[in-house]
């Protein structure tokens, strides 16, 4: 790169929202305390409001990932530093929460995997790598890919984005600045504007907190319209540990109002999976016609205990 480059992108780095001052928080090392924390909160609201804006994104990029599961795709996550370790953070909870497998949403993250834990510097800015690292994990055409960066500009989710987009799997950004580089690369581009950070340049606040947030709705909505969530309960769960066996306990308990031993003992019957149990007593069937009711219901137990009425 010469040197006319090399300072273009700085300047176009310096001038992205992400890295803006705050002119609320200019005089922040003469703060008190409680002024420091308080300001913080203040800013932090601003968050839930930027998230609102771009909702309409939002359901674009869930109506077309649950698509892409619900026909044998997978959900990758992208993303370098804080970013991906976000990514990594909502995948690893959809196996305990859901019951899928950890192959249906993964993270690619930029250094590999112990990049969670100590920084990696530079391999966020190689391209190259990301598209590597991506097409190493199989990616197809029946994927979804969720590129996420701050700032927008970051190489190596754009690396990927651009693999993704060559074999036809759909693609999304995930930035904090408006006409961010990456968008140009994605489908749908979600980009939620929080302003300067308190701490300026320092993303893993309001930046963080907007993905994490969004991060929570994808997951949860395409989990909730994929059937494996009934009312507000989870119906997935993977009852792996005491906890997880208790909560089972009581989500069959509120459903069906049998009492804390039928419960149980109807659990033991299904292998600690919520689903049949609760279709088993709703509609007073054996495991097996549960079993094939929830199957040709698509995971939904509404419908499974309605096919058996």
């Amino acid at each position: 790169m010469d040197d006319n480059k090399e300072n273009n992108r700085k300047m176009e780095l310096g001038n992205l929202t992400t890295e803006k001052r705050n002119l609320n928080t200019m005089n922040l090392d003469e703060m008190t305390t409680a002024d420091i924390l308080k300001t913080i909160n203040e800013e932090d609201k601003r968050v839930a409001l930027a998230v609102e804006a771009v909702l309409p994104k939002v359901e674009v990029a869930v109506d077309h990932i649950v698509d892409a599961l619900s026909n044998g795709g997978r959900l990758f996550y992208v993303g370098a530093g804080t970013s991906g370790r976000l990514g990594v953070m909502d995948a690893s909870e959809c196996p305990p929460t859901f019951m899928t497998s950890k192959e249906m949403v993964q993270t690619v993250m930029a250094g590999g995997n112990g990049a969670f834990f100590h920084a990696i510097e530079g391999s966020e800015d190689n391209e190259e790598q990301g598209s590597a690292d991506l097409k190493d994990r199989g990616i197809s055409k029946n994927d979804v890919v969720v590129g996420i960066t701050a700032s927008g500009r970051t190489p190596y989710p754009i690396g990927a984005l651009k693999l993704a987009r060559d074999i036809g799997a759909y693609t999304i950004s995930l930035s904090c600045n408006e006409n961010s580089l990456i968008s140009s690369f994605a489908d749908c581009n979600i980009e939620v504007v929080v302003g300067p950070e308190v701490l300026t340049g320092s993303t893993r606040m309001k930046a963080a907190t907007a993905h994490k947030m969004i991060l929570n709705m994808i997951s949860t909505t395409t989990m909730v319209k994929l059937g494996k969530v009934h009312e507000n309960l989870m119906v997935d769960v993977h009852a792996s540990n005491y906890k997880l066996m208790e909560r089972a306990k009581r989500t069959i308990m509120e459903v069906t109002n049998v009492s804390y031993k039928e419960a149980e003992n109807v659990l033991r019957l299904t292998n600690n999976e919520v689903k049949p149990a609760i279709v088993m007593i709703k509609a007073g069937v054996a495991l097996n016609e549960a079993m094939e009711a929830i199957d040709k219901s698509n995971g939904y137990v509404r419908k499974a205990i309605d096919y058996l009425k």
